[in-house]
């Protein structure tokens, strides 16, 4: 193994470091009740500029008063506005309470790592760190593949379609939150385990270990949590385009028959209505994707590649899984009209209401009424 140094390390007393290799690393401030839980790849490498930590600090801080104002924001408005209380709307309820309580878990032990340049929690919370993690991502994109699918029924398949009612929605949320508590416990059992990531400041899955159990997991868990869900939403939105051009086209040529330039009755302002909600779906879920990609690289890389994974490069994931939790709150506040005609109600000092917001409400307010009217049926 390389080493960057061949000095030996002393710690902050000048006393040998429990470092068993020798050099001044990264590694060489984490306490001892953690040393087996690093893999002996990051003792190779020199410590991160001391600037990062700060950096990375101020980061976590303003993402997450941003995420925690966002989301509760998000929650209340929805949850106090009956307007807003639709099957559909459960699920975005869902959505904001698995960003929250991921950044509630996440952002205060990584203030206080960063603080300390090291993983100062113990080898506990390490786990308990990583699995909370691991179980609000999870929940998170399983949440947006049922809005995405939500959006696939009364689009593609309209009225032939089952209207999403109170029961089912909550049956759906059931089943994200049972199904990802499964998949992010077993590494508890033995099947991976967590641990710190190279940076030190975090915990999460190991992707360095060579054993077949450890990396099936991986394979598995990318899988249900990256690659099914990316598939299904892609496969839903193929066919909603499809149908969404087809409607367009039909309402063209039945206005040039008519000799008029368009037809704007209710089921025109009712389509219209629901390929907005479309937008903001498949808008959140990209965002999901681009946040988790790095970190699925990451592990990947560990996997296959792992000369190429240096301590620095492992914060690129969770800061662009962090700041995912950000920025849901944001997409729905800006495109979502009924949800900012309630912001200006309750709170105006937050509103963001256009002059566009009229039209675009009343197509919104037709949607929600056939829904409600589906629902009571």
């Amino acid at each position: 193994m390389s080493s960057w140094s061949n000095q030996p390390a002393m710690d902050d007393y000048g006393l040998p470091s429990s470092n068993p290799y020798g050099n001044f690393t990264v590694v060489d401030m984490a306490p001892k009740d953690i040393l087996h839980m690093i893999h002996p790849h990051w003792y190779q490498y020199p410590p991160m500029n001391p600037m990062m930590y700060p950096l990375l600090l101020i980061f976590m801080l303003f993402t997450g008063i941003l995420c925690l104002a966002g989301n509760f924001v998000t929650i209340w408005v929805f949850m106090n506005t009956k307007s807003l209380r639709t099957p559909a709307n459960l699920l975005v309820v869902n959505l904001a309470m698995s960003d929250f309580l991921m950044m509630f878990t996440m952002f205060p032990p990584m203030m206080v790592t960063c603080y300390y340049h090291t993983w100062t929690l113990g080898p506990t919370f390490c786990q308990v760190y990583a699995f909370l993690g691991n179980l609000c991502g999870c929940a998170s994109i399983w949440t947006m593949v049922f809005i995405t699918f939500d959006r696939y029924n009364v689009i593609v398949k309209g009225v032939a379609g089952e209207p999403l009612s109170t029961k089912k929605a909550s049956l759906w949320i059931l089943t994200i939150w049972v199904l990802s508590i499964t998949w992010c416990i077993a590494p508890f059992f033995g099947w991976n385990r967590y641990v710190p990531e190279g940076n030190l400041t975090g915990c999460g899955t190991d992707y360095l270990s060579e054993d077949i159990l450890s990396r099936s997991y991986l394979y598995v868990y990318s899988t249900w949590v990256y690659f099914l869900p990316l598939a299904i939403t892609i496969y839903c939105y193929v066919f909603i385009i499809k149908a969404v051009a087809a409607h367009e086209k039909g309402m063209r040529d039945q206005a040039k028959k008519m000799g008029i330039k368009s037809l704007r009755n209710e089921e025109a302002q009712k389509t219209s209505a629901e390929c907005r909600l479309a937008k903001i779906a498949m808008t959140t879920v990209a965002l999901w994707f681009i946040a988790w990609t790095p970190y699925l690289l990451i592990n990947w890389v560990g996997m296959f590649a792992r000369s190429y994974l240096s301590p620095v490069y492992t914060i690129w994931g969770y800061v662009f899984a962090k700041a995912n939790a950000v920025y849901n709150p944001i997409v729905y506040a800006i495109s979502h009209p009924k949800y900012r005609a309630a912001m200006e109600k309750k709170l105006p000092c937050l509103s963001c209401k256009t002059e566009s917001d009229d039209v675009s409400e009343s197509a919104s307010t037709t949607t929600s009424s056939a829904e409600e009217k589906a629902e009571s049926a």
